[in-house]
């Protein structure tokens, strides 16, 4: 018999027969639905926990750099005038101007910061407060331009601008006064004694963080200084580049701008050990699931080697008509292979809507759990986010037929060797 092209037509035809055949004719179509059910949801949950770990880590990287600063500059300890041990910037804006000119510096912005008390109606709260100009604060992303707002950023200079979980602790809205509490307050002969100041609250953001919105507070720059007693000086600097991702690359440029005694800490040093365990835990989850769609996939073996012994009968009569080994080996390897395509393909389709629905899903599923499945105060931001990347569809689209592929051709070759003699000495 004269040598077909691979894959042929009839090659196909004969896979499809098999692949439809009910058991009572020698088929396995069960093991071959399991088979593909199996594939799909392991493809599924592949894609499934790929997309929310990385739109987690772009959530989390978005908060961080929308609203924290890419690099702080501030100043080692040194001995004022008076003797005291001091960390405070005098010539801030000098050193802003020179940091400015650094090429990929997008913003410079000399800072006061505090921790204090904010009372307001019997509630309580601890705060973070940010003494920034109004021309800084508009460039501050996730506050000009937050997932939520009460009240007017252009009346920041008449108040204080509050993250909602602020307001919400203190029961306080747009209009509103609250008392900051410090105990550094004013001077006098008798000692330090705590300064108390009321401010209307006149801009209220959510930046998307838990912890931000629960503690951070911006006050005018000029206000702060008096406040802390801050005459005249800055806290440190916050700088924003143009590629966050590069500021290792700007650490050396910045640092010479900055001075002898200034200090850096990027938003690397903050948050890098917890991205790098987002990274160990990217790797871990895809190892799991690999075992996983390996299992599914181990299922196209027991179906094929099902298959093989029902239709031993069949490949004698084929074998003895003219096929050739790499014929019927390439009639099974469609059989497997078929169903770890298609099995991809589902598992594709049903990843790819549940990454793109998540929002409701998750929201039917909080409902149905009677609410509280999420709690942004762990997990710092306020919904599960999820993001469908290329990447990660082709590394779960080349595990899953790759391992198809692999396992199909075992039994596929063990049907090709057997012997036609011997599949038909008892027909």
């Amino acid at each position: 018999m004269a040598s077909t092209a691979p894959f042929s037509r009839f090659e196909w035809m004969i896979a499809w027969r098999y692949l439809r055949a009910r058991r009572a004719e020698g088929g396995v179509s069960t093991m071959t639905w399991i088979s593909l059910i199996g594939i799909t949801l392991a493809v599924f949950a592949l894609i499934a926990t790929l997309a929310v770990r990385s739109g987690f880590r772009e959530e989390f990287v978005d908060t961080i750099l929308g609203v924290n600063a890419h690099v702080t500059v501030y100043a080692s300890t040194h001995v004022d005038e008076q003797g005291n041990a001091s960390r405070v910037i005098d010539d801030y804006e000098e050193m802003a101007a020179r940091i400015a000119e650094v090429p990929g510096v997008t913003r410079v912005a000399p800072l006061i910061k505090g921790q204090v008390m904010a009372t307001a109606d019997g509630g309580n709260a601890g705060i973070e407060v940010f003494g920034i100009t109004e021309e800084n604060l508009r460039t501050i992303p996730r506050i000009m331009e937050p997932e939520a707002s009460q009240g007017d950023i252009d009346d920041f200079g008449d108040g204080v601008a509050i993250g909602s979980g602020v307001a919400r602790e203190l029961g306080v809205g747009v209009g509103d006064s609250i008392r900051v509490i410090s105990p550094d307050g004013a001077r006098t002969a008798m000692g330090t004694s705590p300064r108390v100041n009321a401010y209307e609250v006149t801009y209220i953001f959510t930046a998307g963080r838990y912890d931000i919105d629960r503690t951070r507070v911006y006050m005018p720059f000029e206000e702060a200084q008096i406040y802390f007693n801050r005459e005249g000086v800055a806290d440190e600097l916050e700088v924003m580049v143009a590629d966050p991702e590069r500021i290792d690359a700007l650490r050396g440029p910045i640092l010479e701008a900055a001075g002898e005694r200034a200090m850096l800490w990027t938003w690397r040093d903050s948050a890098g050990s917890f991205l790098r365990a987002l990274d160990v835990e990217d790797n871990v989850m895809f190892v799991i699931l690999s075992i996983l769609v390996t299992i599914a996939a181990l299922n196209i073996i027991s179906g094929l080697i099902m298959l093989v012994k029902n239709k031993g009968r069949d490949i004698g009569i084929l074998r003895t008509m003219g096929l050739t080994e790499g014929a019927i080996l390439r009639v099974f390897f469609i059989c497997g292979a078929s169903v770890g395509v298609v099995g991809t393909i589902f598992g594709v389709i049903l990843g790819s809507l549940f990454a793109i629905y998540i929002d409701p899903i998750f929201a039917m599923v909080n409902q149905i759990a009677g609410g509280g499945v999420w709690d942004p105060s762990i997990r710092g931001i306020y919904a599960l986010p999820a993001s469908l990347q290329l990447w990660d569809v082709l590394r779960a689209v080349a595990l899953a037929l790759g391992l198809s592929f692999i396992v199909t051709i075992f039994p596929a070759r063990r049907a090709a060797r057997m012997n036609p003699v011997e599949a038909l000495r008892y027909e």
